[in-house]
């Protein structure tokens, strides 16, 4: 059976290969540093592209003055009318409703 020594196997060559990764740690930080600061540089490429896309956006509550909005509310409010208050205008009208079907281009 291999003998084990300190806690390592006599077959092992270098006792410290599990901490040999600290060589290379400031490299190691190095990079995850440039790739934290590319996705920070993204993030804020990504962000100002939503900015400015929304600045072409059209939002009438914030692209019109205040007294306009009011105006748009007023008018969505408005419905056509019934029935009975068209039977009034036509009682009124002075239109004839024995003439001609208008038909653009067509001369009578």
């Amino acid at each position: 059976e291999d003998q084990v020594v300190n806690g390592h196997d006599e077959k092992d060559n270098n006792p410290f290969a599990e901490y040999m990764w600290m060589e290379n740690e400031e490299d190691f930080n190095r990079q995850v540093e440039e790739e934290l600061q590319e996705q920070e540089f993204l993030d804020r490429c990504f962000q100002e592209m939503l900015e400015e896309e929304d600045q072409d956006w059209f939002i009438p509550s914030r692209d019109l003055p205040q007294g306009v909005g009011q105006l748009q509310q007023q008018l969505s409010g408005l419905s056509v009318g019934d029935s009975h208050g068209s039977e009034d205008i036509l009682s009124k009208s002075t239109l004839n409703p024995d003439a001609k079907e208008f038909v653009p281009g067509v001369k009578y």
